[in-house]
């Protein structure tokens, strides 16, 4: 598992490639071995992925009767639903660039995509931590929320109008492929397994 140094060096790519600066590739391993270890960005996103949990039952315990099961089961649910966050958009990725046959651009989407993932959970999780501590805020919490996601669209598109020198259409398909089945899949199985809270 990288340590915290290596994921700041990650990061800190990342960061470089956001502001369009290329020497970002440098910080980013993209051989076989830095694709299979930036899933360990999974791990490094338990913390506020944690918190997301917890806000979810909140929400879940508040629509449901008092005997709601909100055991192992509820929870193992709910890594099923994060997991196919993180590989579902990833194959339709892969998909997508083997029929335009390119290929090689897939190593380098999925690490980039892979540890920008790691700072916005952390923002996300210290959003739906203010409303554990100060729920007075929850309107001005679910503002923010919805200005991280444009943030996180915004920072994505930067990332890969790198990853695709600059090439507008790969890189508005690649943000599609991205974020759209990730939001089909999740809203799902959320209903598929019963525990959304709507």
């Amino acid at each position: 598992m990288p340590g915290f140094r290596e994921v700041q060096y990650y990061l800190a790519g990342i960061w470089l490639l956001i502001k369009l600066d290329p020497r970002g590739f440098r910080f980013l391993d993209i051989s076989d071995r830095g694709v299979n270890r930036s899933f360990w960005a999974i791990v490094w996103c338990l913390p506020p992925t944690g918190i997301s949990w917890l806000a979810l039952r909140n929400g879940y315990l508040r629509s449901m009767p008092p005997e709601a099961d909100v055991s192992y089961p509820f929870y193992f649910r709910l890594g099923l639903i994060e997991l196919s966050n993180w590989i579902v958009p990833l194959i339709f990725v892969g998909l997508l660039l083997l029929a335009l046959r390119m290929g090689e651009r897939f190593a380098p989407v999925v690490v980039g995509v892979n540890w920008l993932n790691v700072p916005l959970a952390y923002i996300n999780g210290l959003l739906l931590a203010l409303v554990f501590f100060i729920p007075s805020l929850i309107d001005i919490v679910r503002l923010l929320l919805l200005v991280l996601v444009l943030a996180q669209i915004f920072v994505l598109t930067r990332v890969l109008r790198m990853i695709c020198h600059g090439q507008v259409l790969m890189v508005s398909a690649l943000t599609l492929a991205l974020i759209v089945p990730s939001m089909i899949v999740s809203d799902y199985l959320f209903n598929f397994l019963s525990i959304s809270s709507g």
